[in-house]
């Protein structure tokens, strides 16, 4: 036994996708001897051929079409989803801008009122003291 022959048995299934490679070419093969015996004359056997031809022409165009179709609609559904997409990404940016600038004033606000309860604590304290320092 030859080493290419070992290998191709320890290979087992699983060069199942060149077997069939190699089976899709002998039928085309075949396929092309069969006609070329076939008891017809050359025009008919032309003719056949361009019949062939044609009807594969017309397929391949026929599915282009439908896939050009699909693609067209995949494309717009895509582009319509992608545009509520950044509608609701702007919505909820926006929400959280306003719900930050509140928050923000909410700090001010709180910073400023204890600003002026800070103050006026100082001065209330400051002004017993004051007359206290008077009386003495």
């Amino acid at each position: 036994m030859s080493e290419h022959q070992g290998r191709g048995r320890a290979g087992g299934d699983g060069d199942a996708g060149a077997r069939l490679t190699y089976f899709a070419i002998g039928a085309t093969i075949g396929a092309v001897v069969a006609l070329l015996f076939a008891p017809k004359s050359g025009r008919e056997l032309r003719q056949d051929v361009a019949d062939a031809t044609r009807k594969g022409v017309d397929r391949a165009r026929e599915t282009g079409s439908q896939l050009s179709a699909r693609a067209g609609e995949y494309y717009e559904t895509a582009q319509t989803r992608a545009g509520e997409l950044a509608t609701s990404a702007r919505e909820a940016v926006s929400r959280r801008g306003e719900l930050v600038g509140s928050a923000i004033e909410a700090g001010k606000q709180a910073y400023r009122d204890e600003k002026r309860r800070t103050e006026s604590s100082a001065l209330t304290e400051n002004e017993p003291r004051a007359l206290e320092g008077g009386q003495s």
